[in-house]
């Protein structure tokens, strides 16, 4: 993994206001107050049964390139608002504190802490922009690909969404995202060389539109790529001359080497239609080993239903609703104080309150567990906790809905793993670089040890985040004494 683009500091890509309030920190005894803030988000993208967590790996580079410099603290002077010693202050910043999270490729769900931060009030105030950018748009690209990818039913799914992406890094950590979403490989080069996401792809209609005519294009490019021939067949008539001439230049160009893999690519028309009589022209030309890709404003819809009508496809080519997910762009992911320490060191649990009840967050610093069946491995359900109980696997375990805490159930042959993993502690990364195909590894890994109920795209199964029963006590003690 290439790690040289890191050339642009980052620290500046913040939200306004985290600057005006650590002059405020700065100024008065919350300076260095310990605080406790959870990422966490409240609703799955396209009515789905879970998310996939992401952008932990650019989360920690921000975190180990942090700083302030010269141009940074004088544009910060020429705002006349910030107080002089903590500029000063702002020469040697840099983050001291703890970062527990969820490994990426994990899946997820609401309410429930994917990276809590430790730290003093500045540091952790000031680093909320950054971690949300990164965990809301990698998260739900993520997610949005491997919906795609379900969908495809064993399907190679290619991303081919740089074009139509916002913005350079949205194209180059989409298709980053996308590989461990699922995806076999990206046509964004770049996302090759930082991240090691495969990069493939053949040519353009203007390829074919430069020669004098189809055939000639085809044989030409045959030739050059004997062993990566994907023609695209659309570019003036898919069944009276693409398939004819790619079955052509294949014959002759390819046959005679031996060469067995090739391919056509379909990017318009009806697809249902145009592959299935694709597949026959090939089949009845001897080429029946040839494999058929289509692209052209796919996503996990258009593909079920091409699917579900007999399509003959291959392989799918997937760009801008995967790489802006573009049927519900908004991941939601949000950064809250969950409680401080006071200055005997005891830890104060908050509660932000709100006449949503999906907005009351869940207080305290907290462990979060997946809760596994020992019998079929599948997940059961996910427990908050305060951070000082531990789950005693040998002992029943009674979980409960928190809305309705009359459903309750108690486990017994059960396994508790923690899913929060160390990133930092005192300011120091402890976290191990995995490679983006050992992310991608581990997200289809812990997809399997989910219920196919939960994989559903439409009414999947609910799958629970419980509290245990002293967070909820904590919780809606906080809530009685705040009259709510």
């Amino acid at each position: 993994m290439n790690r040289n683009y890191l050339a642009e500091n980052m620290t500046m890509l913040c939200d306004f206001y985290e600057l005006t309030m650590s002059n405020g920190y700065f100024k008065t005894d919350i300076k260095n107050k310990i605080t406790y803030f959870d990422v966490f988000f409240r609703k799955i993208p396209d009515g789905g049964g879970f998310a996939i967590a992401c952008g932990l790996e650019q989360i920690i580079d921000y975190i180990l390139e942090l700083k302030f410099t010269d141009t940074d603290i004088d544009y910060l002077r020429s705002r006349n608002i910030f107080d002089e010693q903590f500029l000063e202050y702002l020469r040697t910043f840099k983050f001291t504190g703890d970062i527990y999270a969820v490994p990426e490729g994990t899946p997820v769900f609401p309410g429930e802490p994917v990276i809590t931060v430790r730290a003093p009030a500045i540091e952790a105030q000031f680093i909320e922009t950054y971690l949300l950018l990164m965990f809301n748009h990698q998260s739900l690209v993520a997610t949005k690909t491997n919906r795609i990818v379900r969908a495809a039913d064993g399907r190679p799914v290619s991303e081919f969404g740089s074009r139509r992406a916002q913005g350079a890094e949205g194209a180059i950590l989409g298709a980053r995202a996308a590989f461990i979403g699922g995806a076999a490989n990206s046509a964004c080069t770049i996302s090759d060389i930082r991240y090691g996401v495969p990069a493939g792809g053949t040519m353009a209609h203007s390829w074919i539109m430069m020669y004098d005519d189809e055939y000639t294009a085809f044989k030409t490019y045959c030739e050059i790529y004997p062993e990566n021939a994907t023609l695209l067949v659309d570019t003036y008539n898919v069944l009276k001359s693409g398939i004819p001439n790619a079955i052509k230049a294949f014959k002759e160009v390819l046959e005679p080497k031996g060469i067995r893999k090739c391919a056509i690519r379909i990017d318009s028309g009806d697809l249902a239609y145009l592959t299935k009589k694709a597949r026959k022209m090939l089949d009845d030309a001897g080429l029946d080993y040839c494999r058929i890709v289509v692209s052209n404003s796919l996503d996990e819809y258009v593909i079920k239903d091409l699917l579900r009508q007999g399509a003959k496809i291959d392989a799918f080519g997937v760009g801008e609703r995967l790489i802006t997910s573009k049927s519900d762009p908004v991941f939601g992911g949000v950064y809250k104080i969950c409680a401080i320490e006071d200055e005997n060191g005891n830890i104060v649990p908050k509660i932000k309150l709100s006449e949503n009840a999906a907005k009351i967050t869940n207080p305290h610093y907290k462990k979060l567990y997946r809760i596994y069946d020992k019998e079929n491995g599948k997940a059961i359900a996910d427990l908050m906790t305060v951070y000082d109980e531990v789950i005693d696997e040998s002992k029943p375990l009674e979980i409960f809905d928190p809305n309705y805490t009359w459903k309750r159930k108690t486990l017994t042959n059960y396994k508790a793993i923690e899913l929060q993993k160390p990133v930092f502690l005192n300011g120091r990364c402890v976290y191990p670089r995995y490679t983006t195909d050992e992310i991608r590894d581990y997200c289809a890994a812990q997809l399997e040890l989910q219920w196919d109920e939960v994989k559903r795209f439409e009414n999947p199964h609910n799958y629970y985040v419980d509290l245990s029963q002293k967070l909820w006590d904590v919780k809606h003690e906080l809530l009685k004494k705040n009259n709510m």
